[in-house]
């Protein structure tokens, strides 16, 4: 579902550490893009994630029309957590590694001025969101991939690594955790089965894509009100490494130790493995995790 909205006022939260530090500069150029199209502007900057949560929760009990977030994944992370289930849209400057989110919703990911366009002509878009419950209860929004096993060990390495830029980064974090592969014993609880599996992933789509365009969860609908699972069964080195490059078109669904699953909930459990979301860290499994339809507003041109 669609509709047009008349932009009139935005927030902009800039994350300076985006793209290794081109986030303020992509910032610039969008805020001065939206002020050529009449849009008004108030610019925030959190001192860390905690407090760029708070700054956007504020701007939106606040009112303004939209919250557009300048960065990668990662800071559009920090703009779902306050803006799900609120109704006032997000806009999406892509200025960071991966850009998942702004391909799934057809955001030029090169083009600051493009991309203020696209938050200027109001075509909101409405979106399911995945929430994610820990075993404390705290609540995680995310809007692409929850991942588990040998895909959240690569996200935790890519994240230590300052070198090389771009999705090479991912390429080179899988390249190491290859080298140290084992089996995973996941416990998946789905609405109607429940599947045992020594596995290398379990991946949990919302949308289709992590790691900068790889396509884990190539079939993944945003509007169906359901989750799209993907389980990569154990198996020897060579067979992860054929597999991989297949990632990026989606056909890895198509080989015999790859399992998919649709689920409107799903629950992980799996020892000592952390769940990454939307290439952050939430933290340890288990979780459960919920398909909320039409949780999210977005600015966008739809799917690419």
């Amino acid at each position: 579902m669609s509709e047009q909205k008349a932009i009139e006022k935005v927030t902009v939260l800039i994350n300076p550490l985006a793209g290794h530090g081109n986030g303020p500069t992509a910032g610039r150029k969008a805020v001065a893009r939206l002020r050529e199209r009449g849009v008004a502007v108030t610019e925030i900057i959190g001192t860390d994630a905690d407090h760029a949560r708070t700054l956007a929760r504020r701007a939106i009990d606040e009112g303004t029309d939209a919250l557009v977030v300048v960065g990668g994944d990662g800071a559009i992370s920090i703009g779902l957590q306050a803006a799900a289930q609120s109704g006032v849209p997000i806009g999406l400057i892509p200025a960071g590694t991966g850009n998942d989110h702004a391909r799934e919703f057809g955001i030029p990911v090169d083009d600051p001025a493009a991309a203020a366009d696209v938050i200027a002509d109001g075509e909101v878009q409405e979106s399911d969101l995945a929430r994610i419950t820990l075993t404390d209860g705290s609540v995680v929004w995310a809007g692409t991939i929850i991942a588990s096993g040998f895909d959240s060990l690569v996200a935790d390495r890519a994240n230590r690594m300052s070198w090389p830029k771009g999705p090479m980064r991912y390429n080179l974090a899988m390249l190491v955790e290859l080298s140290r592969v084992k089996p995973l014993r996941h416990r998946i609880e789905l609405d109607e089965e429940t599947v045992k599996v020594d596995a290398t992933l379990v991946a949990v789509g919302n949308g289709r894509s992590y790691g900068g365009g790889m396509q884990i969860c190539p079939n993944a609908d945003r509007t169906d009100g359901l989750l799209d699972v993907t389980v990569v069964e154990y198996g020897r080195r060579s067979r992860l490494i054929r597999l991989f490059p297949r990632v990026y078109k989606g056909t890895h669904v198509e080989l015999p130790d790859v399992q998919t699953y649709r689920s409107r909930s799903v629950r992980l459990q799996c020892d000592d493995i952390p769940a990454y979301a939307d290439g952050d860290r939430v933290g340890p499994l288990p979780v459960t995790i919920e398909a909320v339809p039409s949780a999210l507003h977005i600015l966008s041109r739809g799917p690419t």
